[in-house]
């Protein structure tokens, strides 16, 4: 008995011979586009600004507890802070799309590149801070939902649209936003809000134009190139770094003040003045030309976290 020719075996075992290897192929495109979109999704919410906003939330949620307080309540907290903070970093890049194209440091967000278009971006963004404000209020309290919009609207409208492309100012007034997350915390706990979460926001808020006009001493050249009045820009490279020597100053001041008005011990007070103390010799040291700005920058970026961090370990510990 003769095997069957070729042509008439089962259709089946040609076609499964045929396809895995294009099917295989297409397979692993999509797992490629979804990973790439993902990617650029996450791009737009700014994980790694989002992580160091959050880091001084549950410091705050620590002391207006006196205590560790319920795990279940930082978490809930912690979601929606990262949802509104991330829609406003997305709404951010959707209204600068024209200036991050121009610049070097920004052409290859997704927006500049054509990875998501305008019109998702926007709608990502305010999806983002809608879910945020929304966990928010029915998982948290009202007051802490209020405060994180209010940061979200602050954020986009007054420093994004008004006044980024106006004033050399725009950091210092647009910085009130990024010092908001020490309220939304103790607001979580407490329900309301007193002189200590008022001291961290202040700490925040004079934290935030010596790191950033860091950055943009780097920079300058680009800022000046889209057009952004950024203060190195405005003012000129000697006095921006005076003044972030007087910003240094008045940050230490203010992070010595938790302590006076009983909201922090002894051992935040020693890590106090010893970060302290370095920011104010590299603001220093910058303001001379001996180093380069972004050796103050990546300070500061160590300098916030360290500083809630022993905050929260004085108050538990001690």
């Amino acid at each position: 008995m003769t095997s069957k020719p070729a042509q008439m075996r089962s259709p089946s075992a040609t076609v499964g011979a045929e396809l895995p290897a294009p099917l295989a192929a297409q397979g692993a495109g999509w797992v490629v586009e979804a990973r790439r979109t993902l990617h650029a999704y996450t791009t737009l919410a700014k994980p790694g600004i989002v992580w160091l906003l959050l880091v001084t939330t549950v410091p705050a949620m620590v002391l207006a507890a006196e205590g560790w307080p319920d795990t279940g309540l930082v978490l809930l907290t912690l979601v929606g802070g990262m949802l509104t903070a991330g829609g406003a970093n997305a709404m951010n890049q959707w209204f600068d799309r024209d200036i991050d194209a121009v610049m070097a440091r920004t052409r290859r967000r997704p927006l500049p590149q054509g990875r998501i278009t305008p019109r998702r971006a926007l709608l990502f963004g305010l999806a983002l801070a809608a879910l945020g404000g929304v966990e928010l209020g029915l998982a948290v309290n009202a007051l802490s939902a209020a405060l994180a919009l209010a940061a979200v609207a602050f954020y986009v409208l007054v420093y994004t649209v008004w006044l980024k492309r106006r004033t050399p100012q725009n950091i210092v007034i647009g910085g009130a936003a990024g010092a908001v997350p020490p309220l939304v915390g103790w607001a979580a706990v407490r329900g309301d809000i007193e002189v200590a979460p008022l001291l961290l926001f202040l700490i925040v808020f004079l934290w935030t134009p010596p790191h950033f006009w860091a950055l943009a001493l780097r920079y300058k050249d680009e800022y000046a190139r889209a057009g952004i009045p950024m203060l190195p820009v405005a003012v000129g490279e000697a006095a921006t770094k005076r003044q972030m020597l007087w910003y240094s100053v008045a940050l230490m001041v203010a992070s010595v003040l938790l302590v006076a008005v009983g909201a922090a011990g002894w051992l935040y007070l020693g890590v106090a003045i010893a970060l302290g103390l370095l920011f104010i010799a590299l603001a220093g040291r910058l303001w001379r030309g001996r180093i380069a700005p972004m050796t103050l920058f990546w300070y500061s970026i160590i300098y916030l976290p360290l500083l809630f961090i022993a905050a929260a370990v004085d108050e538990v510990v001690l």
